[in-house]
């Protein structure tokens, strides 16, 4: 397999503060441990292009993308809600963050990678159509997504989200769009505190309690999420990847560990082998304890590169 990875060094200048969990050092962690792990030397390692205000209109109202360039900062912090923050650096990370998923999608289309995991930030799945929320200004996988329906013709776009929040933002974005499944497992009942109701149309939810391991989320995968991919047949699957539900995590009371996340991995890739020719974007969301984030992180991208 030829996966690349796929970030950009302005990724890391954002910062919200020494104390807030979405830290610089979460994407040195993962690049790290891929290093001692003697991944990276088969990695295909690219620097993305900024997305374009045009991509961001893909996926947000225009007046909400205006506000937020207008609202940069050329020194100290704007609180745009209480956890997210922007400070001079902010959207330039944001639009590179953006633009890395953007690329995925044009070098999976393409098929000159079969592939990609996206390592940047700001996250992106809670940003909402019109808001920034839980630390995400632009809904990074919501804006590569649209650009692939609207870019490659596509009829059928699955979104899988295994972070340990709900992914309100993705959700709202493509609500009542029958080109896109959204399937996301959250821990239940924890932020966003929003009711996601039940699964309709396009929209699975799977929540589950507190204190869940591996033996509840590896059912919940195979009962729930399978036969809604298997039935939809996708021709893209679009990963966001939180890693937030590991039990080392400080910010989610779930009890995963690396072996779940390199089996939800392989469950995926045997399901894009099946539909859709092997093609996989995967998109960093959360992982706020950095040690455990790599390590996760490094089996997600382990599975991806089928070793």
């Amino acid at each position: 397999m030829t996966t690349a990875y796929i970030t950009h060094s302005y990724c890391d200048r954002h910062n919200m503060g020494a104390d807030h969990p979405e830290s610089p050092l979460r994407l040195g962690a993962i690049q790290n441990r891929l290093i001692m792990g003697q991944l990276m030397d088969f990695l295909r390692r690219m620097e993305s292009d900024p997305a374009t205000r045009e991509h961001l209109l893909l996926a947000h109202d225009e007046t909400y993308v205006d506000s937020i360039f207008a609202r940069a900062p050329e020194e100290g912090h704007v609180e745009l809600e209480p956890e997210t923050l922007m400070m001079p650096h902010t959207l330039d990370a944001a639009l590179y963050a953006a633009g890395s998923v953007i690329k995925a999608v044009d070098l999976v289309m393409k098929g000159e990678m079969d592939n990609a995991f996206c390592a940047i930030r700001p996250p992106g799945h809670h940003a909402e159509y019109d808001k920034a929320m839980g630390f995400c200004l632009f809904n990074n996988i919501a804006v590569g997504t649209r650009y692939a329906i609207e870019q490659y013709g596509l009829e059928r776009v699955a979104i899988v989200d295994f972070d340990v929040h709900h992914g309100n933002g993705t959700e709202d974005i493509f609500k009542t769009d029958s080109k896109v499944l959204y399937a996301s497992s959250y821990q239940h009942p924890f932020y966003p505190y929003s009711d996601p109701g039940a699964s309709h149309d396009n929209i699975l939810h799977m929540p589950l309690a507190a204190g869940s391991g591996s033996e509840a989320f590896q059912n919940i995968m195979t009962e729930q999420l399978l036969p809604a991919l298997e039935a939809f047949k996708p021709q893209l699957i679009m990963i966001s990847a939180g890693f937030d539900a590991h039990k080392e995590d400080p910010m989610g009371q779930l009890r995963l560990s690396e072996s779940d996340f390199t089996w939800i991995t392989d469950l995926l890739m045997d399901v894009a082998d099946r539909h859709c020719d092997g093609k996989v974007v995967s998109v960093l969301e959360g992982g706020y304890n950095v040690d455990a984030l790599g390590r996760a992180a490094f089996c997600h991208v382990k599975s991806l590169m089928k070793l």
